[in-house]
């Protein structure tokens, strides 16, 4: 796409706060409904912008740190694989998403996030969900860090060595 082509992409005056709140021209958008669909039909853009792509018409959106947030955390035991256990995220949309370990990180702040959305977007974890996940999560001395173990794996927490 060439810089032209992407500059004319017009703002949908739309900001996410860092809670995952939606607001259009500063007024809270409490129609989840409306809120979900332009979930469903959120990209982003060569240069990391959040954009809106509904039918021909694209638009971009401000997010003050990501579109998804971590609401809550469970994890799974199947009986159908023994031993097969799994961590889901509940997102701020209402969407379950299996958590992939590998994308654990510790950002600014001692903020936790990991990808979802098939490694396509970034989730904060809220407070509550911070603490349901460690209550799943294991010190390595002599890694100095943090890591979730899950079937007989350790998955190290990039960044928590700081915690």
């Amino acid at each position: 796409m060439d810089e032209k082509k992407e500059n004319d992409i017009p703002p949908c005056n739309i900001w996410v706060d860092k809670d995952g709140i939606w607001y259009y021209c500063g007024a809270e958008m409490f129609r989840k409904d409306i809120v979900n669909l332009f979930y469903e039909n959120l990209r982003r853009d060569e240069s990391g912008r959040y954009i809106i792509e509904l039918a021909n018409d694209r638009c971009f959106i401000e997010v003050e740190d990501t579109p998804y947030v971590v609401k809550a955390v469970y994890k799974h035991n199947s009986k159908e694989q023994q031993e097969k256990e799994t961590i889901y995220v509940r997102l701020n949309n209402s969407d379950l998403d299996e958590l992939d370990p590998t994308t654990l990180r510790v950002g600014e702040d001692n903020v936790l996030y990991c990808l979802v959305k098939n490694g396509m977007f970034d989730a904060r974890f809220s407070r509550a969900s911070y603490y349901q996940l460690a209550d799943l999560v294991e010190y390595d001395d002599g890694e100095n860090s943090f890591y979730l173990s899950l079937n007989n794996q350790h998955y190290h927490i990039a960044g928590s060595h700081s915690l």
